[in-house]
C-alpha cells in the first residue's frame, strides 16, 4: 500500500505472516504454513515470483535479513528444539548457528560496523 494508506494490495492467497522486507526494499520474506507447517519463502515486492526456501517436517520461522541482504536467519525446531540457522536467499547452505538446550527463536542482526 501507500503511505496514506490506499492502494492496497493483497500479495498471497494464504495465511502468511512474519513478513521481512530485504534492505533494498525489492524483496519480501515471509512464512507460511499452507503445507501443514511453517516454512521460509520470499517474493518480490510485488507479489511475483514467490520461492519457497525451506522444506521439512519441522516450523521455520521468522525470516530476518542480513544487513547485505545476502542471507536470512531463522528458527527452527528441525533438530528437537528451536534454534537460530541461516541460509543464503536462495535457500542454499542452510546450518544452524546455536546449541542452546532451549529455545532459540526471533533471530535479528545487527548492521555491520560503519554503517
Amino acid at each position: 500500500m501507500n503511505a496514506d494508506g490506499s492502494g492496497q494490495r493483497r500479495l498471497t492467497q494464504e495465511r502468511a505472516g512474519e513478513p521481512a522486507w530485504s534492505p533494498d526494499g525489492a524483496t519480501i520474506a515471509f512464512a507460511s504454513a499452507r503445507d501443514g507447517d511453517p516454512e521460509i519463502y520470499v517474493m518480490n515486492a510485488d507479489g511475483s515470483e514467490e520461492q519457497r526456501l525451506t522444506e521439512n517436517s519441522a516450523e521455520d520461522f521468522p525470516p530476518a535479513w542480513s544487513p547485505g541482504g545476502d542471507r536470512l536467519a531463522f528458527g527452527s525446531n528441525r533438530d528437537g528444539n528451536f534454534e537460530i540457522y541461516v541460509m543464503g536467499v536462495d535457500g542454499s547452505g542452510q546450518r544452524r548457528l546455536t546449541t542452546y538446550p532451549g529455545d532459540d527463536t526471533n533471530p535479528s542482526w545487527q548492521p555491520a560496523p560503519g554503517r
